[in-house]
């Protein structure tokens, strides 16, 4: 009979939609949970999505003012005549940029600063434009004893127009502030501050010395249109081959197009990381909610009506409050992108007007829509085994626990589906891969976790706890039971919020490790061989230690095992990068090893005693095997102009984190003792004023000496991070955000779980103080467990990141992991005991009822 009932039963056209809104007005607080779940997800990937194409459009559009010219070529040394003239051929309109670090000195209010001058000639830029106070400055400055000097360092040394910059050996004006360059940034021009001045009165500062490391630019503007497959190729490989790099239009167009992809990447995602936590949230939710529909859609079935209508009707409400939800987050994330290109302004080089892109938002709603009927169907596809009995056999639902071959595939689409669009995101499938891998693993980890915590629980529950201690802590282990649900809820949540913090605590420790107090902090460069001895004196007068004196020798690789760069170039076989060979290498000679460096492999001979002797030089591990080099290969450099062959004698480990002069090659003594060379000497200065003295001292009589102050690099790379750390802190806000509804929409649903519990307490004389501290103890237990697992895979992932990333070792902050734990137990706690008074002021009679 009652199969004929189902084969001859018929639906009424809309009726499935009928139910689903039904349904859905008993159920409007549960419905706005999944909603704002998904919307806030859905609102970081909108904005993101759209803020990333606005970006890379913007950087097409405005690409040349990026380069301020048609090309750019960057050299170690001045372009030769034969080069000039062949690019003057192609591009009558040149410039020239000569530019490198170097003191500055105020006369007017006594300070310096260590400044990147710029000595520019020409029309530069094409395109684009210098942006100075008075806006003509830019165009004055190189018709006198005139400089431009970045706005930020006249605020900073409370430097006037009218006032004088010494640079070097000489003195000029400053007609004007500098507000923005092509191409630079704010974070780059606070990391760097420029000085412009003529590059005709470069000569004059007398800082051009052996030895100093200065940049050479010429900028070209085309007429017309240049031939990229003829003579133009030509002469870009001929550049190349003599140590020189070229810029187009279209390279620095793509080399800006990549650097700012990593950055909108990792805020994608950061925002499906919000996403996927929504999701994971509307799976919680649906758990419980097809748990209580259980009793309904039984007596359905009695009446005719099919498993999979049933299925239908809740599809429905996951759709329609889907599409809701998305729809919403589409435009809270255009409200996102207006705000992100201020937010970010001060690390893009472009201006950006935001627009919208609807592709962005059919995008986004699209993948709203999906992703919560894809988290849907793991609990939906349960309603299909919903037998008729159950509508008056509540016992005929508890089942053991099996897997089921539908549930198995939907999770197998959800974690195809997330592969899909991360890559579509990221552009790259093992990253994609990746990514999606840890995420499930992290969620298999918190389950198992959640598991296992709730059986020690219940085998380690000690007799003597006082009952409504044992009663809390009982819960976690019972039947319909949501502790490894919230656990791993809870456990994602405090994860993500941990790692930020531990993350930064990272970054900042690496940062300023460098300003503890037994390190040096000053460091003085470009000290030529004559000033050694004086500039030493001078430190000591002042009574300063001189921590470190190293002489620096530069040199070029001229030939690796006998192969120059052309022939190496020309061996298919061999895989020696170009930048080998057109580096400048920058090198010292000792006789033993420092305590930043250890012998990773061959044997340190720190003297040659014979100039006939074979020379064995050590090089850092690192750049070995960047060239594959191994112990005994040979290799010749260039010492201005004095060939030396040399063989690898040892390899060595580096810290580079250390502040002292680290190399990547080191020579024994006894070998370059009379090569030009300049010096570096490193000190501490505790004291601010003294810093401030000393500094002074050396750059009124040594004009030529560069210091980095590190003091300064701190506070300068502070302000950096922080710049940063606000704008994870703004993208982490709707992960964090989504984390907290989905743990009080999880907490939400688990209470239905101990209305009858409660209810039959009550009727057995309990009184409402005990249900309350019963309700306490056990989400206080669930916000330790779940806030325990969330920081041991913080820990782990944390760790991991230290290790194989940033190359520094993180040893768990107790003080942030107590703040994190302390906040996960007070939230969970306080949302629990909110969301149980309703259960605790509910009358026995009503359940009773009910279940009569």
């Amino acid at each position: 009979m009652d199969r004929q009932l189902q084969h001859t039963y018929k639906t009424p056209k809309g009726w499935a939609l009928k139910m689903a809104w039904r349904d859905s007005r008993r159920s409007k607080g549960k419905l706005l949970l999944f909603i704002l779940a998904i919307s806030l997800g859905i609102a970081a990937l909108v904005g993101i999505t759209s803020f990333r194409e606005n970006l890379m459009q913007e950087i097409d559009d405005q690409a040349k003012t990026l380069i301020g010219a048609d090309i750019e070529v960057k050299g170690s040394q001045p372009l030769p005549d034969s080069l000039m003239l062949a690019f003057y051929e192609m591009a009558p309109e040149m410039s020239r940029e000569t530019y490198f670090a170097s003191m500055v000195y105020f006369p007017q209010t006594d300070g310096t600063r260590l400044a990147q001058v710029r000595a520019l000639s020409g029309k530069y830029p094409y395109y684009g434009k210098i942006e100075t106070e008075p806006a003509d400055a830019a165009d004055r400055f190189q018709d006198g004893q005139y400089a431009l000097v970045d706005q930020k360092l006249m605020i900073q040394y409370n430097v006037e127009l009218g006032d004088s910059v010494k640079v070097g050996n000489q003195s000029f004006e400053i007609i004007g502030k500098l507000k923005k360059i092509p191409g630079q940034t704010e974070i780059g021009a606070t990391a760097s501050p420029v000085v412009y001045i003529p590059f005709s009165r470069l000569d004059q500062t007398e800082l051009l010395k052996k030895g100093s490391r200065v940049n050479y630019l010429s900028y070209f503007q085309f007429q017309e249109p240049i031939d990229t497959t003829g003579k133009w190729s030509k002469l870009v490989t001929l550049a190349d081959k003599q140590g020189f790099r070229i810029d187009d239009v279209e390279e620095r167009k793509e080399e800006t197009g990549r650097s700012f992809k990593d950055l909108t990447n990792f805020l994608e995602l950061v925002a499906f990381t919000a996403l996927l936590l929504g999701c994971i949230g509307v799976a919680s939710s649906m758990y419980v909610y097809t748990k209580e529909k259980t009793s309904i859609v039984a007596t359905l079935r009695c009446l005719g009506m099919k498993a999979h209508q049933a299925i239908q009707i809740f599809l429905l409400q996951v759709a329609i409050f889907g599409f809701i939800g998305a729809a919403f987050g589409a435009l809270l994330g255009m409200s996102i992108h207006m705000y992100l290109p201020v937010l970010v302004s001060d690390f893009i080089p472009v201006e950006i007007t935001p627009s919208f892109s609807w592709t962005a938002i059919l995008g986004g709603i699209a993948i709203g829509v999906v992703v919560s009927i894809l988290f849907a169907l793991l609990s939906l596809v349960a309603l299909r085994r919903v037998s008729p009995l159950q509508a008056i056999r509540a016992d005929l639902g508890v089942e053991r626990f099996r897997v089921d071959p539908v549930q198995v595939l939907v999770a197998a689409a959800i974690l195809l589906f997330m592969v899909v669009i991360i890559y579509l995101q990221i552009g790259s499938l093992q990253d994609a891969a990746i990514f999606t891998g840890g995420l499930a693993l992290a969620i298999a980890l918190l389950t198992l976790m959640g598991k296992g915590l709730a059986w020690l629980v219940r085998k380690l529950l000690p007799a003597s706890l006082s009952y409504v201690w044992r009663q809390g802590l009982s819960n976690l282990y019972r039947p319909h039971n949501q502790t490894s649900l919230l656990i791993t809820t809870l456990g994602i949540g405090t994860t993500f919020i941990a790692t930020l913090l531990f993350m930064q605590q990272l970054l900042v420790d690496r940062v300023t490790i460098a300003g503890s107090s037994e390190r040096p902090n000053t460091i003085l460069f470009d000290i030529q061989t004559p000033q050694k001895d004086e500039v030493k004196a001078l430190t000591l007068d002042y009574d300063l230690p001189v921590m470190q004196e190293v002489p620096i020798v530069t040199m070029r690789l001229q030939e690796l095992n006998g192969l120059t760069k052309n022939e190496a170039e020309a061996d298919t076989s061999i895989n020696t990068p170009d930048w080998a060979y057109n580096r400048e290498y920058r090198v010292t000679y000792r006789d033993s090893l420092i305590d930043s460096e250890t012998l990773a492999e061959g044997k340190w001979i720190g003297h040659i005693a014979s100039p006939s002797d074979s020379i064995f030089i050590s090089v850092s591990k690192g750049f070995a095997e960047n060239l594959e080099l191994k112990i005994g290969d040979e290799m010749l450099f260039n010492v201005q102009g004095a060939l030396i062959k040399t063989y690898v004698g040892s390899f060595r480990d580096v810290d580079w984190r250390r502040v002292q002069t680290n190399f990547l090659v080191l020579f024994p003594k006894g070998v370059l003792e009379r090569a030009p060379q300049f010096h570096v000497l490193i000190t501490r200065i505790d004291d601010t004023d003294l810093s401030a003295r000393y500094q002074q001292a050396v750059v009124r009589s040594y004009p030529n000496i560069s210091i980095i102050d590190l003091e300064l690099i701190l506070e300068t790379l502070e302000e950096i991070l922080g710049k940063i750390a606000f704008v994870i802190r703004f993208m982490a806000f709707f992960s964090i955000g989504t984390g907290v509804i989905m743990l009080i929409s999880s907490i939400v649903l688990s209470r239905f779980q101990r209305i009858r519990e409660n209810v039959l307490l009550r009727t057995l004389g309990a009184t409402s103080s005990k249900l309350w501290k019963i309700i306490f103890a056990e989400y206080f237990f669930l916000g330790t467990l779940g806030a325990f697992s969330g920081l041991i895979l913080a820990t782990i992932v944390t760790t991991l990141l230290g290790k194989f990333v940033f190359e520094f070792t993180f040893v768990p902050a107790p003080a942030a992991s107590l703040l994190v734990a302390v906040s996960v137990i007070a939230l969970t706690t306080s949302i629990g005991l909110l969301n149980s008074r309703s259960v605790i002021r509910q009358r026995p009679m009503e359940v009773l009822r009910k279940e009569i």
